[in-house]
């Protein structure tokens, strides 16, 4: 049986154990974010809340996992320090849904698109591919990592569990 690791809001879990299941449960504009070095089967899921801290730092209080901005390169680090490649790198994403729907509401409170947005943006400053993702929308999602067949999964309240590719 797999263990699961539950990977909370501003939470990043790194694994190589083929027993972990890395789960985000509940992403609703939060950002799930799965990396995975597919030769040594190391892999990473970061649960970003926000796209960047007010205070124009990349993290607050010494947590660089609640942003996507700074978590983005914090995962990385971690996942290197465990021996991951860089150059290696799977990356997925899924969430980022815009959970407050109102016509009264700015843009601004469009917080799934912005942290797909900054997510975006921050992978192609650091010349990595997402290569796949399920974000946007109107509704909340479970994502899984399951660490023994480097697979990802999003399910959507309602919906069956299926693979992100």
């Amino acid at each position: 049986m797999k263990d699961s690791t539950s990977v909370g809001l501003g939470e990043c879990a790194i694994s190589r154990n083929p027993d972990d299941v890395l789960v985000a449960y509940g992403l609703g504009s939060c950002l799930g974010i799965a990396m995975i070095d597919p030769v040594l089967r190391i892999c990473g899921l970061m649960h970003a809340v926000l796209p960047l801290p007010s205070n124009g730092t990349n993290s607050a209080d010494g947590n660089p996992y609640k942003f996507v901005e700074g978590g983005i390169q914090a995962m990385i680090d971690n996942l290197a320090k465990e021996g991951a490649n860089r150059n290696r790198l799977v990356v997925r994403i899924a969430g980022g849904a815009n959970m407050l729907m109102s016509s009264g509401l700015s843009q601004s409170f469009d917080i799934g698109t912005r942290n797909t947005t900054t997510a975006r943006a921050v992978f192609q400053r650091l010349r990595l591919t997402v290569s796949a993702e399920e974000v946007g929308g109107h509704t909340g999602r479970t994502v899984r990592v399951y660490v023994a067949d480097k697979r990802v999964t999003v399910r959507v309240v309602g919906e069956k569990e299926h693979d992100l590719q």
